[in-house]
């Protein structure tokens, strides 16, 4: 049984809002994706940064604004995951000249607010204080029968064991930051559909 994912997930926003998102996607509904990814952002969550690039640069729930979508994808790949990362290139080798220049222009504002100086405190605020929360015997109650479903990457369920539900990696901020890289630093391949840009994977950037 599922039962302790509600619970669990409440704890994690950006898990959260990048499993709705993904539901939203799923169906075909791209305006509520949106919605959701952006939401998923503010708490630092990288691929749900990458599918809000990816939703702009395809028009899929608004106009296409390639522009954006570059600097949704830049914010993304700050960290250097390196399948973001080649994303990231693929698009500004893309853009046209005067793109390029909107994306410099009105990439700023976006970064203060979801970039990771502005966003990992957020998610890290609401790790520790609902650390802080949580009840129940650690070896009993949230162990035997619990499983836990989250959103995998390309979007499909992951399932975490109960026993696993206080582990260091879920609740402190260093450590769930570590298991975020550890799941995100190594390419997928197929783990974001980039559409027309697959043509281009193995042309080199333009200065």
């Amino acid at each position: 049984m599922l039962t302790g994912s509600a619970g669990f997930l409440a704890a994690h926003p950006d898990l959260l809002y990048r499993g709705r998102g993904w539901q939203a996607f799923k169906r075909g509904d791209h305006k509520e994706a949106m919605r959701w990814f952006v939401r998923a952002a503010r708490y630092a969550d990288k691929p749900s940064q990458v599918m809000i690039a990816e939703l702009l640069w395809n028009g899929q729930g608004r106009p296409a604004d390639r522009a954006l979508a570059y600097v949704w994808m830049d914010i993304a790949a700050e960290r250097g995951y390196e399948g973001f990362v080649s994303l990231r290139e693929l698009y500004w080798h893309q853009l046209e000249p005067a793109e390029r220049q909107s994306a410099l222009e009105r990439g700023q504002s976006v970064y203060a607010e979801y970039g990771d100086p502005a966003a990992k405190p957020r998610i890290a605020q609401v790790l520790r204080r609902e650390r802080a929360r949580m009840t129940g015997s650690r070896t009993g109650s949230r162990s035997g029968a619990l499983w836990i479903s989250l959103v995998g990457p390309d979007g499909d369920e992951h399932l975490i064991h109960g026993t696993e539900y206080y582990a260091e990696k879920f609740w402190d901020p260093e450590a769930y930051q570590a298991w975020h890289d550890a799941t995100w630093q190594t390419p997928r391949a197929g783990s974001v559909e980039i559409g027309d840009l697959e043509q281009m994977k193995d042309a080199p950037p333009q200065e």
